[in-house]
């Protein structure tokens, strides 16, 4: 099958694409969206600013292929801004307007004593229900964390997993054909790999 990895020029593709070499699929990296709109699924990978990264998706015309093909039914994976990317919008640098396939909206970790923004490490996944990506898991898994906002509230339906940094952070959320990773798979060791093997195979399905 042929999955596209996004390349919008916000960064961490090359570390992306070798993960999912790793977990048993080779993407293609393009910026072309007549290849995106060819695609059998899509990843939008990013780290930075989402004012940023909105602007290079529609000035390049790429936000306009995302929708299409998400709105035919191509299935989505978004991971770290590439999630955040997915709702409404963000509050980052005013009010950025996302792709809206999820509702609700991203906002600045809330700075408290004993929690720093960023929020960079290792935190626990903790599952609000059943859901095919936690297949094969084991009962308490780790993920590698770097950001500085989130998507609030933590409480939706699109919300799959959480993880605790004195406020609950939305660390896995999807909806129909779009799935989102807070954190970063491809950093995050044997738990990233096997969430990454589940995520191709459902982009099978």
């Amino acid at each position: 099958m042929k999955i596209v990895i996004i390349d919008y020029g916000a960064g961490n593709i090359a570390n992306v694409y070798h993960a999912l070499k790793r977990a048993g699929s080779e993407g293609i990296v393009s910026s072309d969206p007549l290849v995106i709109a060819d695609a059998d699924a899509l990843i939008l990978p990013g780290v930075g600013a989402m004012g940023d990264a909105m602007s290079r998706l529609t000035e390049s015309g790429l936000s306009e292929s995302i929708r299409d093909s998400v709105e035919k039914g191509t299935k989505l994976a978004g991971i770290c801004l590439g999630m955040q990317a997915l709702y409404d919008y963000s509050t980052e640098g005013g009010h950025v307007e996302g792709l809206g396939f999820l509702p609700g909206h991203i906002e600045e970790i809330p700075a408290a004593p004993g929690r720093k923004v960023p929020h960079m490490g290792w935190n626990e996944l903790v599952f609000a229900r059943d859901h095919w990506i936690s297949r094969g898991l084991p009962a308490h898994p780790y993920v590698y964390f770097v950001h500085s906002y989130y998507k609030v509230p933590a409480d939706t339906e699109d919300v799959i997993a959480t993880a605790d940094y004195g406020v609950p952070i939305p660390a896995i959320v999807g909806k129909g054909n779009v799935i989102g990773l807070q954190f970063h798979p491809e950093k995050s060791g044997a738990i990233g790999a096997l969430l990454l093997r589940n995520i191709l195979e459902w982009f099978k399905l």
